[in-house]
């Protein structure tokens, strides 16, 4: 099995705790909870800041001393309503008691001085986008990019690919500390796929092939992109969502395509009477 693919160790509690020394890299953690409703979690945050992504069901969320209340609206991911979020500082304790069963990522990167408060981010706060064409259409949900000014270092997003489509495509990379031609971001990918028995591909490689894995992920696992290109592909009869988590020295996206393959980026640029 590739190092780069996680499986979740359990199907209750904690079953994904990825942390940056687990990833051996320096920024990015990846956590997910199943939880039966009235079961609970918390965590502190010590030197670094969250995202918590209710992935699925309602839960209720203290965040920093705050209480949130019940948040949470969609029973089932694939529903591709836009998600219920927390986001909690550097230094701040964060609690969660399942109200019904519930998937709770949450989503870490290092934090300083927990200068941005804690808040919800609610489904007001988050844009619908449409990207791409043709098969290579998907639709995202940002919860956290550079423009949505509320995080230290997070960049959180969910993007869902119609079946036999492909999703982060072209191929890019950000893995140069090189502003602004480019930024290095590690990233996870959280997959899940609709029906749950599905599978999907991704692969993560560099152009000069020291680093090559062609992975078949399952619905629960994540895909760690610590360097490279990483373009994922959902088979026919399978919906593919995932939700990134993304950070580096800054907190800003910008990547490369890959010179052989910039090419259909351009095409599908253009206008359609040019």
């Amino acid at each position: 099995m590739s190092k780069l693919l996680v499986k979740p160790n359990g199907k209750e509690g904690k079953v994904h705790d990825i942390t940056p020394e687990s990833a051996g890299w320096g920024y990015v953690g990846f956590g997910l909870y199943h939880l039966e409703p009235g079961a609970s979690a918390k965590e502190l945050m010590k030197g670094k800041e969250a995202i918590l992504v209710i992935v699925e069901g309602k839960a209720s969320i203290t965040s920093d001393g705050q209480d949130f209340g019940t948040l949470g609206e969609r029973k089932n991911v694939f529903e591709r309503i836009k998600p219920w979020c927390v986001y909690v500082p550097a230094g701040a304790e964060w609690s969660a008691t399942a109200v019904t069963k519930l998937t709770l990522a949450v989503c870490t990167a290092p934090a300083k001085d927990g200068s941005y408060p804690a808040r919800v981010i609610g489904p007001d706060d988050i844009p619908s986008v449409e990207r791409g064409v043709g098969a290579n259409t998907r639709y995202i949900h940002p919860i956290a990019m550079e423009d949505q000014d509320f995080a230290e270092s997070l960049l959180v997003t969910e993007v869902y690919t119609p079946q036999g489509n492909w999703s982060s495509y072209p191929p890019h990379r950000h893995d140069e500390d090189n502003f602004p031609e480019m930024t290095y971001l590690e990233e996870t990918y959280y997959h899940r796929l609709n029906p749950d028995q599905g599978f999907g591909f991704q692969r993560v490689f560099t152009e000069d092939g020291e680093l090559d894995e062609a992975i078949a992920m399952s619905s629960g696992d994540v895909v760690l992109v610590p360097k490279g290109h990483h373009p994922c592909g959902s088979p026919y009869g399978y919906e593919m969502y995932y939700l990134n988590v993304m950070a580096g020295p800054m907190r800003k996206w910008r990547f490369q395509n890959h010179p052989d393959h910039d090419w259909i980026a351009q095409r599908d640029a253009k206008p359609a009477d040019a």
